[in-house]
């Protein structure tokens, strides 16, 4: 590595932040995910969250938003090319057990952020064991000035 090359960042985006990218097209979610896509960061992610993912994308009520194409497109995405950890940390900062799934993920692949949506919990908590808890449009403009820099 050169001196003036940064390490690349490590990030979990949450699972309703790669369910609200497939629902909307140029929102801070989408935005985000195409970022990974394009090697702007690191997705971390893990057995544990990809079980939810696919649980989420087959809600009935979902699926009018997004063809099968494009879900199986991201899944098989971030399988082949997101950053699976195993092994997750027993937590329960959360009331929510998928919470705690992201929360571990983060833990267990030493992610620097947590990008999420769900402001009634994940949001409201801030900070997991020195691990920042962000909105999606602070993680875009987390991207842009690691860009400017």
């Amino acid at each position: 590595m050169k001196l003036s090359e940064k390490p690349v960042l490590r990030i979990v985006l949450d699972t309703n932040i790669l369910i609200s990218a497939l629902l909307r097209k140029n929102t801070p979610p989408y935005l985000l995910y195409q970022a990974w896509r394009e090697s702007g960061f690191d997705l971390v992610t893990s057995q544990e969250q990809l079980e939810e993912l696919q649980r989420v994308m087959a809600y009935r009520k979902l699926q009018r938003y997004f063809t099968q194409e494009e879900a199986r497109k991201m899944l098989s995405g971030i399988i082949n090319y997101g950053m699976s950890v195993g092994s997750l940390p027993s937590v329960s900062y959360s009331p929510d057990p998928d919470d705690n799934i992201i929360l571990a993920t983060a833990i267990a692949g030493h992610a620097d952020y947590i990008v999420s949506g769900d402001k009634s919990d994940l949001l409201e908590l801030n900070v997991v064991e020195d691990i920042p808890i962000i909105t999606a449009r602070q993680g875009l403009d987390i991207l842009k000035k690691r860009e400017k820099d």
